[in-house]
């Protein structure tokens, strides 16, 4: 006989789910049951880890745009999941987790695994977290569950008590006063401002001499329309790190991405505006854009929340990206004095000079920024790109140039370690003939990556194209926490806290049936990309890289200069190596300039 599970994967199905990722214990088993007896019509992607599993289920959102669901046992694996369902929550992505409980006959007698699961999910998934008492629930618990994460870009929680998976399937509870019979289905709608506030936008746009756009991840599919608002503007376009692929890099009014991982172009643009147009982004450090007072501000978002959060807006428009840009693109004027656009424009070329210089400079053994380089230049058409958080962050922002048809993510809002590799995980999962490429620190490799390469070894010959790169930056330090003490706390590198021990990456992965580069010299690093990038099973490569490279930020404040000068009379036991690629990286350039005369 059919059980609650079996209708609850069945739900699932009818929903449009046909893949969830996750981990089996005994407080899912009559769930895992049923997904054994349904594997033809939704399947099971086993992780390594549940915080894995979350985090692909993120990532399943974020490049389907379906929902995506992660499964879990109840107790430590529950527990497991909550990073990587903070990383969906933070960066307004639809997932769903489903959970295991003890038997509700246990709950409340200190059982084994018994853990209170609503409190637990309580802020995660606040929007719907709910526990069955009995199979006639299952029905409303799980479309209510895809609907609220589906309509409100968010985190919901479903948990199931190991007795109540396994009672006997109700179809539909019983038609009497208590019952509540749910359906399936949701259209999301199409949101526009009222045509009299596009027009006060209009107004305000129109007036500009100096426009500013900011995207983020909420513009991403309005690239044609922000690139026809810009352009009528005579606007530059920064991007927030989530928007990165919103458009294309080689358009040289794309600034390129903004704040402390940000660009030169984007720093001077916020300064000197007088307009600000914010689409689609949260972007979180206000010392990055316009000082208040300096520039009138309009901002679309699909999110009420989000509007006038960030800088002071005059006009705050509630919309699809869009849907809201062609509304408002008829009421824009052209802008007739293009020396703006023509000054930011030159500021984008120069700086991608800049990068240039700064990533073929020498380094001990190789220069991080060159990695990247060298790739932007080999970057497959519809290539996935995923980043983890860490260095390998400031360098993805920067060096890479994403063309048309490319897609790219890494953990927004939370910035955590280790997604990078269960996203390009689960982009292969859902885009099997696409090249998919993870860059990812050493650090969040040793803490998760190199069990989602036990992962990929299990999956990889499913896949059409089986093309899947993980860099790995090896530098053996958290180096992105350690250029944090040094300049923000004024403190020299904790070399306890900081170093990390030395891992032979790509013998491993060659040890699990993959292929494995070690990379010590730069003279090497256009070949290695080349063979990756043609190979015919995944590929590890274990790039040696200089951990004294610093991530500069666009703009050196005076508390950043006089922090960084502190912590190098504290003792930093990397003293001979900072000093000289700090100078060499500053210094790049007056070596551009240098070259020009």
């Amino acid at each position: 006989m059919a059980t609650a599970s079996d209708y609850l994967v069945q739900r699932l199905y009818d929903w449009g789910v046909r893949r969830v990722y996750g981990y089996p214990g005994d407080g899912i088993n009559g769930v895992m049951g049923a997904l054994n007896r349904e594997q033809e019509k939704v399947s099971f992607i086993q992780t390594r880890h549940e915080e894995e599993a979350a985090f692909m289920a993120c990532a399943h959102a974020k490049f389907t745009g379906e929902v995506g669901v992660c499964i879990a046992t109840s107790g430590p694996g529950a527990i497991h999941l909550l990073n990587g369902l903070y990383d969906a929550k933070l960066d307004h992505q639809p997932v769903v987790a489903i959970v295991g409980q003890q038997a509700t006959t246990a709950m409340g007698a200190d059982y084994q695994q018994e853990v209170d699961l609503l409190s637990l999910f309580k802020d995660v998934a606040h929007h719907y977290v709910h526990m069955a008492t009995s199979a006639a629930q299952v029905r409303q618990l799980v479309d209510r569950a895809i609907r609220i994460a589906l309509a409100e870009r968010t985190v919901t929680c479903v948990i199931l008590p190991s007795d109540i998976q396994e009672e006997d399937e109700v179809a539909a509870p019983v038609r009497k006063h208590g019952s509540t019979f749910t359906g399936l289905g949701f259209s999301r709608p199409e949101v526009l401002p009222p045509r009299d506030e596009l027009q006060r936008a209009a107004a305000v746009l129109n007036a500009g001499k100096k426009v500013a756009m900011l995207v983020g991840a909420g513009a991403l599919g309005a690239g044609e329309e922000v690139s026809i608002a810009a352009e009528k503007l005579g606007a530059g376009v920064a991007k927030a790190l989530l928007g990165k692929a919103v458009l294309p890099d080689d358009l040289p009014y794309v600034t390129g991405s903004i704040g402390l991982l940000g660009t030169k172009p984007s720093w001077e643009m916020m300064k000197e505006c007088d307009t600000l147009l914010m689409v689609g982004s949260g972007f979180p450090y206000a010392e990055f854009l316009p000082k208040e007072g300096q520039a009138r501000g309009v901002q679309i978002d699909i999110s009420p929340r989000m509007l006038g959060l960030r800088y002071p807006m005059e006009v705050n428009l509630q919309g699809d990206a869009r849907l809201t840009l062609r509304a408002l693109i008829p009421l824009l004027e052209q802008k007739q004095d293009r020396s703006w656009r023509e000054g930011i424009e030159k500021d984008v070329a120069e700086w991608w000079e800049v990068l240039e210089a700064r990533a073929k400079l020498a380094a001990n053994p190789i220069n991080p920024q060159l990695l990247f380089w060298e790739l932007s230049a080999q970057l497959p058409d519809q290539v996935i790109l995923t980043c983890d958080s860490g260095s390998a962050a400031n360098w993805y922002a920067r060096d890479l140039k994403l063309r048309r048809g490319m897609m790219a993510s890494l953990s927004g809002g939370l910035a955590t370690m280790c997604p990078g590799v269960p996203y390009a995980v689960a982009a292969k999962m859902n885009y099997p003939d696409r090249p998919v490429i993870a860059m990812v620190g050493d650090g969040a490799m040793q803490m998760q990556g190199i069990n989602g390469l036990v992962n990929i070894a299990k999956y990889w010959k499913q896949w059409s194209n089986p093309n899947l790169v993980v860099l790995v930056l090896n530098n053996g330090d958290l180096n992105q926490v350690t250029w944090e003490q040094r300049v923000m706390n004024g403190d020299a590198k904790f070399a306890a806290s900081q170093d990390i021990p030395r891992f032979p990456y790509a013998g491993y992965a060659e040890m699990l049936g993959l292929d494995g580069i070690r990379l010590e010299d730069p003279g090497q690093v256009r070949e290695a990309w080349k063979t990756a990038l043609r190979a015919k099973r995944p590929v590890v490569i274990d790039a040696m890289c200089d951990p004294d490279v610093p991530p500069l930020p666009p703009h050196i404040t005076f508390d950043q200069a006089k922090g960084f000068v502190a912590s190098l009379f504290k003792g930093d036991p990397n003293l001979g190596g900072i000093m000289s690629q700090s100078a060499k990286q500053m210094m790049s350039k007056l070596l551009v300039s240098n070259e020009k005369s």
